[in-house]
């Protein structure tokens, strides 16, 4: 694995790229997460993904790559230039794309932009949306105000009281309370910034979803109010080619890797 800086639209991303051979496959995580975050959670296992070139890299703001301090970088349309513009300085003129929760709004908002360069689309998490997207809009600018008051553990220790994931079942409480582990190494004005930037985003409209003519691959997990399998029912509803997994469970989560070297190799 070869861990680069790409300069993309005026400024450094960190990418991990094995380099050529596979299927590209660029991937884009979740909001506050990074590469280094989802590695230590392990739900993902890219280990598990052979024969698929999986790019990943650490959205602006993010991990290991620094982000202005204007919200407006961190709404999702914008994030997917920078997806795309990866793509560019990565010489890639189609490829796989896909993420979860605010990646996997990326990879829409990318699609729609430019369809002709995403060959397939991997949804993991979709994140609330339209008609029930209110109630998250108004939860992050509160979490905006908190941070700057109190700083990113305070956050944190909100999150906390916050029932785990459902999906996890008896492991639910240890993965959430090590996974709010990294909020002790967020910047607070920064990490304000970027939840305003998600409190003004949504997903594009179903009706422009309707028009993604790539196939695509939606994983959801129960028990998630924030990632709800309504969203993602949703867009499996949507989208004219999808195919949707819903885990109930530890072990079903456990085969995603699987199912998506499966469809990105097809």
């Amino acid at each position: 694995m070869v861990v680069g800086t790409s300069d993309v639209r005026g400024g450094p991303l960190v990418v991990d790229d094995p380099g050529p051979g596979g299927v590209p496959f660029v991937w884009a995580h979740g909001l506050t997460s990074s590469r280094r975050h989802e590695d230590a959670t392990g739900l993902f296992a890219w280990s598990r993904t052979g024969g698929m070139r999986v790019i990943r890299f650490d959205a602006r703001g993010h991990g290991e790559s620094p982000g202005p301090s204007e919200a407006v970088a961190y709404t999702w349309p914008v994030l997917a230039e920078d997806l795309l513009a990866l793509m560019d300085g990565l010489g890639l003129a189609h490829s796989a794309i896909g993420g979860a929760s605010m990646g996997c709004a990326t990879a829409l908002y990318a699609t729609v932009a430019a369809p002709a360069r995403v060959d397939r689309l991997v949804l993991v998490i979709p994140p609330t949306a339209w008609e029930t997207r209110a109630a998250q809009r108004e939860a992050y600018l509160q979490a905006a105000r908190l941070v700057e008051e109190r700083g990113p553990m305070a956050m944190a220790e909100t999150l906390r009281q916050q029932p785990p994931v459902g999906a996890f079942g008896a492991d639910g409480e240890r993965r959430r309370d090590e996974g709010l582990q990294r909020f002790a190494e967020l910047d607070g004005d920064l990490l304000a910034t970027i939840l305003r930037g998600a409190a003004s985003s949504d997903l594009p409209p179903p009706d422009v979803l309707a028009g993604i003519r790539q196939p695509a691959l939606v994983l959801s997990w129960s028990g998630d109010g924030g990632h709800p399998t309504s969203t993602a029912e949703r867009l499996a509803e949507v989208l004219p080619a999808s195919e949707l997994h819903v885990a109930d469970d530890l072990a079903a989560i456990g085969r995603w890797p699987t199912l998506v070297r499966d469809f990105v190799t097809a």
